[in-house]
């Protein structure tokens, strides 16, 4: 049986920063600093099915990123480490669980640390970006062929972005839309006046352009790392996990870049009472905007929110609240085309994990919050899932954990609600 509450809060982001299993366990120790005590949730349905557990090398290790599928069921991701080189992987599993590494990075010249989705086109190309690699060392944008060929899209060399951790979002002409953690024109003396990030596009041609360059402090937010999300008019919207308030590595915002690189700050995060660390947001019900932070809310523990176009902002869930619930989303919503959203917590559920293994829940737009699925329950299946969720025609959800399994290097996973 299912535990529910109703809640009325906030949500946040983090900047995905870790690199190795033993830095997840050295955030979770000293991020959240304290070890939670958690009943355990009475009887639930266990209709979670490991697909594949990864290996390390010449495997890949830490799934990070959501996945993506084909019409044919077959999923795609990557791997933030492992592969031939240990510097992560693209690869494809297909419906009967048979994983394919399509490219395995190799650091400079080439990409490395791809803790982002894929996107695809029509054409069944994939494309992707890497948090550092190419020819400055600063991150890339790839491009896979449907026929397995690598290229190099674009190299980043700081001025026009450093370190994009996010995803690329495809227009309809080719044009591929990112953000970057750091590079730009904004100064931001945490990472030593480096750049507070961008929001850039770049073009079939490999035309790379900054729309825009964050300049932190209270008034912007600083270090965008979620992918952009697209409107009918063609604005973009995003957040920036830090920024927006008078402490420079809290809070974050939401914003919205138009087409000609204006940009407007819809929310600004406000810590405890609000959420803080955004990391991401989709359109749902009335065209509003979704998300999760990482953080803050009624329990510190991170939020799920709802924005209006107009930035008016409501919080619909605080995680940990009751016992077992969910602490610390660090993936994004999915949306059920109704009134639920599906995410996943990478911490809390039932005990383990020191602070739990992480869960996957549901939220309806009336703040009911409900914990569909604890980890760590199967003790040889997967923990700590750090990505966001996608849905079948079936209904049927898949998603990584980035720990867990025989090798201790991460799954992948179906769960039926």
């Amino acid at each position: 049986m299912a535990h529910v509450i109703t809640s009325s809060l906030h949500a946040t982001t983090l900047i995905p920063s870790q690199t190795s299993k033993a830095s997840f366990a050295w955030a979770t120790v000293l991020v959240f600093g304290i070890v939670y005590a958690l009943m355990p949730l009475a009887a639930q349905a266990q209709d979670l099915t490991t697909m594949y557990n990864f290996a390390g090398s010449p495997d890949g290790s830490i799934p990070y990123a959501p996945l993506i599928r084909d019409a044919a069921g077959n999923l795609y991701g990557t791997t933030g480490t492992g592969g031939a080189n240990n510097a992560g992987t693209v690869f494809e599993i297909d419906n009967q669980g048979v994983e394919t590494i399509l490219h395995s990075f190799g650091g400079p010249p080439d990409g490395g640390g791809p803790f982002a989705g894929l996107v695809r086109d029509a054409e069944g190309d994939l494309y992707g970006t890497t948090s550092y690699g190419g020819a400055h060392n600063l991150g890339t944008v790839f491009e896979i062929t449907a026929a397995g060929e690598e290229r190099v899209l674009y190299s980043f060399k700081g001025p026009d972005g450093a370190g994009p951790y996010g995803g690329l979002t495809l227009d309809p002409k080719g044009n591929l839309y990112g953000t970057t953690v750091y590079g730009g024109a904004g100064s931001c003396p945490a990472v030593g006046n480096e750049g507070c990030g961008t929001v850039f596009v770049l073009t079939p041609r490999g035309t790379e352009r900054v729309l825009y360059s964050f300049q932190g402090g209270e008034a912007d937010g600083q270090f965008p790392s979620s992918t952009l999300v697209r409107d009918a008019a063609g604005n973009f919207y995003g957040t920036t996990s830090s920024g927006g308030c008078p402490y420079e590595l809290t809070c974050g915002t939401v914003f919205r870049i138009s087409k000609a690189g204006v940009e407007t700050v819809l929310h600004r995060f406000g810590g405890s009472h609000d959420g803080s660390g955004p990391n991401g947001v989709i359109f749902g019900p009335g065209g509003n905007l979704y998300g999760t932070t990482a953080f803050g809310g009624a329990h510190s523990l991170g939020t799920v929110f709802e924005l209006t176009p107009a930035g008016d902002e409501k919080l619909l869930h605080s995680f940990g609240g009751f016992s077992n619930d969910g602490t610390v989303p660090e993936g994004g919503l999915l949306w059920d085309g109704v009134a639920t959203f599906y995410g996943t917590t990478q911490t809390g559920g039932t005990p383990g994990c020191l602070n739990g293994c992480g869960t996957i829940f549901k939220v309806n737009t009336a703040g009911v919050a409900t914990v569909e699925y604890s980890f760590g329950s199967n003790s040889s299946g997967g923990f700590i899932p750090l990505a966001g969720l996608i849905r079948d025609p079936n209904g049927n959800l898949y998603g990584t954990t980035a720990e867990g399994g025989p090798s201790d290097d991460g799954t992948v996973f179906e769960f039926t609600p």
